[in-house]
């Protein structure tokens, strides 16, 4: 389904970035069997943009949207996630060019989540912490990695449900 979020911004220098509002992506937690934190990540379509990197479930924002809002969406619709199944713990603004933004939130699942690629997706896979950088990764999720892992780390992991 295309929004009206759909469409590159071109910045003054002639780079192009997906999501005429912005765009938004989920980085997802879940614990290990060990207790250890996994990852997430999309292994992007040979077509897509940056296509053949690893980098996190996201997209375009429309213009109704929050980050959140839109990150959850992208998640369900690249990955097959659940809302409910999911908790945000924070957003981060992790990319800001000629006000486009890219903002990742950070949420986290009870336990590893089965997903469902879509035609975007040439695979997903739940990647311990320590291994995110053995993938080649994204250049944008690159150069994002260690700050968001570093905010992730004082985030303790674990799902807050309200009774």
């Amino acid at each position: 389904m295309r929004g009206d979020g759909d469409g590159w911004v071109v910045s003054a220098n002639g780079a192009a970035y997906w999501g005429r509002h912005g765009a938004a992506g989920l980085l997802l937690r879940a614990p290990r069997p060990d207790g250890s934190a996994a990852v997430l990540l999309q292994h992007r379509a040979p077509w897509s943009h940056q296509g053949g990197t690893w980098g996190l479930p996201g997209g375009a924002r429309d213009s109704h949207e929050t980050p959140e809002q839109a990150a959850m969406r992208e998640a369900h619709e690249e990955a097959g996630l659940p809302a409910d199944a999911l908790t945000v713990r924070t957003t981060v603004v992790t990319a800001e060019v000629s006000g486009w933004t890219y903002t990742t939130v950070i949420a986290d699942a009870e336990k590893l989540l089965d997903t469902v690629p879509n035609r975007e997706s040439a695979e997903l896979r739940w990647v311990a912490e320590d291994e995110v950088t053995e993938l080649p990764l994204h250049p944008g999720f690159a150069a994002s990695w260690d700050r968001l892992r570093s905010l992730a780390a004082s985030i303790p992991l674990g799902v807050i449900r309200e009774i």
